[in-house]
């Protein structure tokens, strides 16, 4: 048990970069404070820094200097750590907590399947009502935007009257904008109406993504018109979908243990039968949600722990189309020719995200650069399994076993690193599509400048006589061009 401020600094630094919750705990290790944080070990570290604990108020100074000790609890998501957080202050009420100590309560979703037309309802209590009720949900405008979808999709009501007469009908606008099936007119039989309530319930528990990955392709589709606003909305549409209809813990009774990097590494050790626990780890994902970029991520693991400086990614050249297998095997071929050339440290393990397609194509390129003594495993995201060179069964390991949280806290790292840089093209490429609608810009001109200030952000804050020096750009044209992109337009 930590005693003292010094002793609290040094246990924080082993804090993981992962999402979850903290728990401050005083000499009689009563826990005082809980937070939440999408990056614990930045989080915590934060109320140790100087200048962040000089220009905190009073009450936080007070509780750090209370503090004995800290605890953690890691989850999977940011929404779980909202969950999770709202959990246990109602469950220790801590002194320094004002969030969630007012019974404030996460929003549910429930229906009544004995009403003849049953209804979709937000709500925060869950009653013994006889309903069916989903959730809790961490995101209210992510739940709102899936409820209106889902009602729009699936035709369903959402008037008040247990069952809707003609003054009722005559005047409903969802019927007239078709938002509803309009069951009260006899358009559809009660069992009808009531299988697409079922089709709605099963959506709602993530058991059907069918309709979000339908929104994806849309988005794909639009984004390869060049239809950057549509393909946002989209976007949004899409992220609000998959939040809410990912499924969350509840957190009723335990929470996972706090992590312990060594015991993780003998137990992977162990399960792999490796002959040491593997002191760095290297992982391969993907990300290809549209075809106009497909970019890879490489992170690495050192000790069990993100190693950030050594983190690499690649834009995906030689695949056409959308080709996992195809893209792992240009990035793993890139990163250990690229080891091998420079003489750089070889990793103890080699995980790509994926199943046995996408370990044989990872492994065929290894065994061509001759690197055929570092293991090399796949982790599929279905159900956690891990597939091994030469054996025909994946490996299924318990869902509590520290070696396969590592695998996830590793792969979920990959997967966050290739989506963010998948972004950060995608918002690149919609910066540059302004100079699309700008009069006199052909593709090649667009091209010459793009390659001369970098981006349409630098572009804007050169001077007419700099876009006018560009080979192909006269003055005129430069002065078009500058005018176009200062008249009050945004970036993205």
């Amino acid at each position: 048990m930590s005693v003292d401020r010094s002793e609290l600094e040094k246990a924080v630094r082993d804090f993981p970069q992962a999402p979850g919750v903290y728990l401050f705990r005083d000499r009689l290790d009563r826990v005082i404070y809980v937070g939440k944080a999408r990056n614990l070990h930045k989080r915590v570290a934060q109320y140790f820094h100087p200048s962040r604990s000089s220009a905190a108020n009073r009450k936080i100074r007070a509780m750090v200097d209370v503090a004995r000790r800290i605890e953690y609890h890691t989850v999977r998501s940011e929404a779980e750590a909202i969950l999770l957080e709202g959990k246990l202050i109602k469950d220790y009420r801590p002194r320094y907590n004002v969030s969630f100590r007012d019974d404030k309560r996460f929003l549910l979703v429930k229906t009544n399947l004995r009403e003849p037309f049953p209804r979709f309802q937000i709500t925060r209590l869950r009653k013994e009502d006889g309903c069916r009720y989903f959730g809790p949900f961490a995101s209210s405008g992510a739940l709102r935007t899936t409820i209106n979808w889902m009602k729009k999709i699936f035709g369903l009501r959402s008037c008040a009257p247990l069952v809707p007469e003609e003054r009722d009908y005559k005047h409903c606008l969802d019927r007239i904008i078709k938002n509803c099936c309009a069951p009260c007119l006899g358009t559809l039989t009660q069992e009808e109406y009531r299988q697409r309530v079922e089709a709605a319930c099963a959506f709602l528990e993530g058991k059907s993504r069918e309709m979000a990955d339908e929104i994806r392709k849309k988005m794909e589709e639009a984004a390869a018109r060049l239809e950057f606003e549509r393909a946002a909305e989209l976007r949004n549409l899409w992220e609000d979908l998959r939040q809410t209809t990912r499924p969350v813990k509840r957190f009723l009774r335990a929470y996972e243990p706090a992590i312990s990097p060594s015991r993780d590494l003998e137990e992977l050790a162990a399960a792999l039968g490796l002959t040491a626990p593997p002191p760095v780890m290297e992982c391969f994902d993907i990300s290809n949600i549209s075809t106009l970029h497909k970019v890879a991520s490489m992170v690495v693991f050192e000790q069990g722990k993100p190693a950030r400086g050594s983190y690499r990614r690649y834009r995906i050249r030689t695949v056409p189309g959308q080709d996992d297998f195809a893209s792992i095997a240009e990035a793993v071929r890139r990163r250990y020719r690229r080891v091998l050339e420079e003489g750089m440290r070889r990793p103890d393990l080699i995980v790509v995200d994926g199943g046995a397609g996408q370990l044989s194509s990872g492994r065929r390129e290894l065994l061509a650069l001759g690197l055929t003594d570092i293991p090399v495993i796949g982790l599929a995201k279905e159900n956690e399994e891990i597939y091994r060179p030469g054996q025909p069964l994946p490996l299924q390991l318990p869902k509590e076993s520290g070696a396969i949280r590592l695998l996830q806290r590793l792969r979920d790292e990959a997967h966050r690193f290739a989506n963010a840089y998948h972004q950060l093209l995608l918002r690149q490429r919609v910066r540059e599509s302004l100079l699309d609608d700008c009069p006199g810009i052909s593709g090649n001109r667009k091209r010459l400048l793009l390659q001369t200030f970098g981006s349409v952000d630098r572009l804007r804050k050169v001077s007419v006589d700099e876009i006018a020096g560009v080979k192909g750009i006269g003055r005129k044209l430069a002065e078009s061009v500058s005018r176009y992109l200062t008249d009050d337009r945004p970036v993205g």
